[in-house]
């Protein structure tokens, strides 16, 4: 939660997006433009309980755009602005929503270079929508996934059980809620939810699965974790996963099959989306998150 500490960033003026996806729900997304014509659009989802105005997503999002990028922030079905305009909430396995926004995005920008970036469940469907079979533009160039619960099953047992993870499901579960309810005053004739859960597991098995269309909630947990595509992932992609995660085990990773554009960095200490470092980064503050992600977007930028 290190992602949320204060820094506020005050972004310029940003452009609306309707999006209308393919089942016939909507969301907003929101641009920060640029008139740099040499940079990759950078497109941007955030983490579960999130929106485009998380702390992370503004803050990064503002990084990039002083260094010429055009940034695309994404909101998740129902997620921030976009609360109220879908029957249901997004999912771990919502690869389709992704790509609607992508492509929304991409119309914007034609035949500009893309970069996509997912932070923790967005992750999870950037990497499954990168893998799963579907044709992705000769225009991305390049992903990057900041700690993808690649394993959903393990990953909400783990922060609905265990004790380090106390803070992290009371605080995912206010989010959540607040977002179920919003939801629930839209559509209350269609949204089917009985009680307010307590844990990430209880509100994937009462809500999640069957809002979703899954028979469960395993068939949910394995249809939708990105872990068995990873092998089949052909743009060059950078998974950025701490070796002490308290609900994704770094060890997971040594199960899976991973594709040759895969680069697995496993740094100390980061936590769920910390990485804060004593050091200085080149930006005056300490989330070498932040820097790493910077560094990868530069590194691609198209030479003028």
């Amino acid at each position: 939660m290190a992602s949320q500490f204060p820094g506020e960033a005050r972004l310029p003026q940003l452009r609306t997006h309707k999006v209308r996806l393919a089942d016939g729900g909507v969301t907003l997304c929101f641009e920060i433009p640029s008139a740099d014509t040499s940079s990759p659009l950078v497109i941007m989802g955030h983490g579960m309980g999130g929106c485009s105005h998380s702390g992370y997503m503004k803050r990064i999002g503002k990084k990039l755009n002083d260094h010429g990028f055009p940034v695309f922030l994404l909101n998740q079905r129902g997620s921030g602005a976009g609360i109220g305009m879908s029957e249901r909430l997004w999912n771990g396995g919502s690869s389709d929503d992704f790509s609607d926004m992508v492509e929304h995005a991409m119309k914007i920008y034609p035949k500009r270079e893309v970069l996509l970036i997912g932070f923790s469940l967005s992750g999870n469907i950037l990497l499954k929508y990168l893998g799963e079979g579907r044709e992705i533009s000769r225009w991305v160039r390049g992903a990057f996934a900041v700690n993808p619960p690649v394993d959903l099953k393990m990953a909400s047992r783990l922060i609905s059980t265990s004790s380090k993870c106390k803070l992290f499901n009371r605080y995912y579960m206010r989010l959540i809620n607040q977002q179920a309810e919003a939801i629930k005053e839209c559509f209350a004739e269609s949204f089917r939810l009985d009680h307010l859960p307590r844990t990430i597991w209880e509100f994937d098995v009462s809500y999640t699965a069957p809002a979703g269309g899954f028979e469960d909630v395993d068939d949910y947990y394995t249809r939708s974790s990105c872990g068995q595509f990873l092998a089949s992932i052909q743009i060059p992609t950078t998974l950025l996963c701490s070796n002490d995660d308290p609900f994704i085990p770094i060890e997971i990773f040594k199960g899976l099959e991973l594709s040759h554009a895969l680069d697995l960095q496993t740094p100390e200490g980061g936590g769920h989306m910390g990485y804060l470092c004593k050091e200085t980064t080149p930006f005056d503050d300490h989330r070498w998150m932040d820097w790493a992600i910077i560094d990868w977007a530069m590194q691609r930028k198209t030479p003028l």
